[in-house]
């Protein structure tokens, strides 16, 4: 870094140490993974989703009526659709919830109760 005398030169010594920081810290580290808060979105909510994303382009590009009634029924397709799943997936933790506590499990009950607490609680804190 001697005799550097230019802001553009700091500038892209700087952005290199940083790109050598960050490879380093993922070689060592690995990468984070987020955790996922919604578990019943799959691969076929997503495409649902783009489909209804692509309904939109074609209303925002010709703002027709048969355009808005296509957009008004992916919107109330996919509302339904995600519905339908995100009750699946309840219906699937309650009955998990049932055959822990049929078999005295109460470890996994009480942890899966308190999963169901958290959802719930209020933000006004």
């Amino acid at each position: 870094m001697e005799n550097l005398s230019d802001r553009e030169d700091i500038n892209r010594v700087w952005e290199n140490t940083k790109e050598y920081i960050k490879t380093s810290a993922k070689d060592c580290l690995g990468l984070y993974e987020l955790k996922q808060h919604k578990p019943w979105f799959d691969e076929e909510c997503l495409g649902s989703l783009d489909q209804r994303n692509q309904t939109k382009m074609q209303w925002v590009q010709d703002p027709c009526q048969s355009s808005v009634h296509n957009l008004n029924y992916a919107r109330r397709d996919d509302g339904r659709h995600f519905r339908n799943k995100k009750k699946a997936n309840l219906q699937t933790k309650i009955e998990e919830l049932e055959t822990d506590r049929k078999i005295k499990n109460n470890r996994d009950l009480c942890r899966g109760i308190n999963d169901f607490k958290k959802c719930f609680h209020s933000t006004l804190i």
